[in-house]
C-alpha cells in the first residue's frame, strides 16, 4: 500500500521535476523533509535500499530544480542512492512496489522512465558512459547538459579512474557530482566550505581564472608559475588536487544537505566549459537516527516500524551459505598462516565480518575493484600465499580477463568463494548469478564446484583451497536444507559425483542445491538422482555408466542453459557417440526479472512442481 501523499502537501506539488521546478526555492527545505520522511514510511513498508536514499535527498532535488531533466541527462552511481528521484520523477505512487515482482526496478532503469538515462545496478559506470553522452551531446548542439552521480564507494574502482583520465583529455562540457558519505576526503564541511563553493563556482572566480590563462599564455614560465600558484591556493582550501590533475575544475566540498547552497553551487556551474567536479558532503542515513548511527545495517532493510528504532531480528534457523563460507574461513585460516580472505568492498554481505575482526593482518577489502581483487590474489599465490577470493558471481563478471589472463592461465593456486550464484531474488537482472558456470567451465586449469548443502559446501572449500591450481566454489544466496555441518574437513576426489536416489528409465543430473527441489520429481519418476558435484572436471565415468542403463537424461542447475553444466553433458555424449535425449533445465535465455527467490524459481519452472511438469511434457512431446 502507497504512503498517502496528502500528508506531504509540498511534495504532493511535485509529481515530477517540471512541477518541482515550478516552485519557490523558498518551499525547498520544507519539500526535502517530505521527501526525506515519505521515503521513510515507504521503505520501511516494502523493504529495500534505504539509507543511501536518506542522504541524497538534497542533492536530487537540486540537480532536478537546475536542471532541465530529462532533456539534460543525470546518471546515477550506483542505484541504492536513487529512491529520491524515483519519488521525484512520477514513480512516487509506486514506490512501495520497489523490488517485487512486477514492481519497480531496485536501481534506476531505461525501460521504466525515461528520467533513468543508464540501467545500472553495478557500481562505477556513471562517468564513462556520462562522458559519452556529453561527446555526443557536443555534436547535437542543442545545449543539453550531462551530470554524472558517484558515490564515494564507486569511485574507488578503476574505470572511474580511467573515465575521468578521458574525459579530463577530450574536455567536454560534463559534471561528475562526487558523492562523499563517508571518506575523509576532507573534514571541512561548513559555511566557510560553502562560500567557497559558490565563490569558486561563480562567474568572478571563473573569468578572472581562464582570463589569467589566456594572458599567460604566450609566457610560458610565468603561466607555470601560476599554475602552481593556484595549485598551492586551493590546496590549502580544498582537497581537489587529484581531480585537477585529471583534467577537472574542481568545486568542494559542501555541505550536501543544504539545499540553498546545492542549487546555487549548480546554478553557477551549470554553464562552465569542460569537466567539472562538485565534491558534495552527505551523510548516509540523514533525518533517520538508527539509519545514520548504523549505516550499513540500513543500508538495505526488510518491512520495519520506523518508531521502533530498530530493525526486526531475523527468524534464525539455518545458517546462510555466506555464513557457512565465513566460519569455514576462520577455521581454516586457523589451520594455515598462509591463507588470505579478499573481498571487493563486500565484507558483510560475503560473511567475512567475523574473519575480519579475528585476522585482520590476513584479511584485505580492495574497495570496489574486482578485477584488482583477482590480481592481487595471483600475485599473493605467486609469494606463497593462500589467496581467497570471496566475491559475488554478477561480480566477478567484471573481472573474467584477470581470472584467465593473471590466474587461471598460470595455473595459480587462488580459490574463488563465488556467492549469490543463481538467482538472487529483488536485485534483480543486474545482480543475478546466472552466468557463472558457462563462463568458468570454458577456461583451461579451472576446476568448478557446485555443493548442494552446506555440508558439502564446507568440504568443496576445503577441496579447492588444498588444490594446487584455480578452483571456484560457487553457492546461493541464503539459507541451504538445514543438513548438520560437519567440523572436520575432507577433500572431495576431484571430479567424482554421487547418486543420491538409484531409478530407472531417466536419470537427473543435479548441479547445485536445485538438488534437492528435484528430490520429488524423481520419486514420481522413479528416476535416478545425481549429485554431480562438479561441473569440471565432470565425473564423465558415471555419466557413461548412466548412458549404458538409462534411456534419457535430465540436466538441473540454476545458471543459464547456454553453456552451462547441462551443455557440459551434451557435450561428453555426443563425444562419445552415446547419444541420449537430454532435457536441460535451468535459466532461460533471457536477463532473470527481479522478484523473491521462490517467485522467480516457481515463473521459471525450477521449482518441486515446476521441474516434474517440465520433465512430463518432455517425455509426452
Amino acid at each position: 500500500m502507497s504512503v498517502d501523499i496528502s500528508d506531504f502537501p509540498n511534495l504532493a506539488l511535485a509529481d515530477t521535476p517540471v512541477e518541482l521546478r515550478s516552485l519557490p526555492k523558498e518551499r525547498l527545505p520544507v519539500l526535502c523533509n517530505e521527501l526525506r520522511e515519505y521515503l521513510l514510511r515507504s521503505v520501511s513498508r516494502s523493504s529495500g535500499h534505504f539509507a543511501s536514499g536518506l542522504g541524497t535527498v538534497e542533492l536530487t532535488v537540486a540537480l532536478h530544480y537546475v536542471y532541465n531533466t530529462p532533456f539534460d541527462r543525470l546518471v546515477w552511481d550506483v542505484g541504492h542512492q536513487a529512491y529520491p528521484h524515483k519519488i521525484l520523477t512520477g514513480r512516487r505512487e509506486r514506490i512501495h512496489t520497489i523490488r517485487q515482482k512486477d514492481g519497480l526496478h531496485p536501481f534506476p532503469w531505461r525501460d521504466e522512465s525515461e528520467y533513468d538515462v543508464l540501467s545500472v545496478g553495478h557500481s562505477s559506470t556513471s562517468i564513462g558512459a556520462a562522458l559519452g553522452m556529453a561527446v555526443a551531446a557536443e555534436s547535437e548542439g542543442l545545449g543539453r547538459k550531462v551530470v554524472a552521480v558517484i558515490g564515494d564507494g564507486a569511485i574507488t574502482a578503476g574505470m572511474a579512474f580511467e573515465a575521468l583520465n578521458h574525459a579530463g583529455d577530450v574536455h567536454k562540457d560534463m559534471l561528475v557530482v562526487l558523492n562523499d558519505n563517508e571518506m575523509s576526503i576532507s573534514e571541512n564541511v561548513g559555511a566557510l566550505n560553502n562560500h567557497l563553493a559558490r565563490l569558486m563556482s561563480g562567474k568572478l572566480y571563473t573569468t578572472i581564472r581562464e582570463g589569467g590563462k589566456k594572458v599567460l599564455a604566450g609566457l610560458p614560465p610565468v603561466k607555470e608559475l601560476a599554475k602552481r600558484a593556484e595549485e598551492h591556493l586551493k590546496g590549502m582550501v580544498v582537497p581537489g588536487t587529484l581531480f585537477e590533475e585529471f583534467g577537472f575544475n574542481y568545486i568542494g566540498p559542501i555541505d550536501g544537505h543544504d539545499i540553498h547552497a546545492l542549487v546555487e553551487t549548480l546554478r553557477n556551474m551549470r554553464n562552465l566549459k569542460g569537466p567539472q567536479l562538485l565534491h558534495v558532503k552527505t551523510k548516509k542515513g540523514k533525518g533517520y537516527e538508527p539509519a545514520e548511527k548504523d549505516p550499513i545495517g540500513y543500508h538495505a532493510v526488510p518491512k520495519f516500524n520506523p518508531d521502533d528504532c530498530t530493525l526486526p531480528k531475523s527468524a534464525g534457523g539455518k545458517p546462510t551459505f555466506s555464513a557457512i563460507f565465513g566460519q569455514w574461513l576462520c577455521d581454516m585460516a586457523a589451520k594455515d598462516e598462509k591463507l588470505v580472505g579478499i573481498t571487493p568492498a563486500m565484507r558483510e554481505g560475503s560473511g567475512l565480518v567475523k574473519f575480519s575482526q579475528q585476522y585482520p593482518d590476513r584479511y584485505f577489502d580492495v574497495a570496489i575493484a574486482e578485477q584488482h581483487a583477482v590480481t592481487f590474489a595471483a600475485g599473493l599465490a605467486i609469494a606463497d600465499r593462500k589467496p581467497v577470493v570471496a566475491i559475488y558471481s554478477s561480480f566477478l563478471q567484471r573481472a573474467y580477463d584477470q581470472l584467465i589472463h593473471d590466474v587461471a592461465l598460470q595455473g595459480l593456486p587462488v580459490l574463488f568463494a563465488i556467492d549469490r550464484a543463481g538467482l538472487v531474488g529483488a536485485d534483480g537482472p543486474t545482480h543475478q548469478g546466472a552466468f557463472d558456470i558457462s563462463f568458468l567451465r570454458t577456461v583451461p586449469n579451472m576446476v568448478v564446484m557446485t555443493p548442494s548443502d552446506e555440508n558439502e559446501c564446507r568440504q568443496m572449500l576445503y577441496t579447492g583451497y588444498q588444490h594446487n591450481g584455480p578452483a571456484a566454489v560457487r553457492y546461493p544466496r541464503g539459507s541451504g536444507c538445514g543438513i548438520e555441518v560437519q567440523s572436520e574437513m575432507t577433500a572431495l576426489t576431484l571430479g567424482k559425483g554421487r547418486i543420491v536416489r538409484e531409478g530407472k528409465g531417466i536419470a537427473i543430473l543435479a548441479f547445485g542445491t536445485l538438488l534437492h527441489q528435484a528430490k520429488a520429481a524423481a520419486e514420481a519418476l522413479d528416476a535416478t538422482l545425481v549429485d554431480m558435484c562438479f561441473v569440471k572436471p565432470m565425473d564423465e565415468a558415471l555419466v557413461h555408466s548412466l548412458a549404458a542403463t538409462h534411456d534419457q537424461f535430465v540436466t538441473l542447475e540454476d545458471n543459464a542453459i547456454m553453456g552451462g553444466a547441462g551443455s557440459a553433458v551434451n557435450e561428453l555424449l555426443m563425444r562419445s557417440k552415446q547419444c541420449k535425449p537430454v532435457l536441460n533445465l535451468g535459466l532461460p535465455d533471457r536477463f532473470i526479472e527481479q522478484g523473491t527467490q521462490d517467485e522467480i524459481y516457481a515463473l521459471l519452472g525450477l521449482d518441486g512442481a515446476g521441474i516434474l511438469a517440465s520433465i512430463q511434457a518432455w517425455q509426452q512431446a
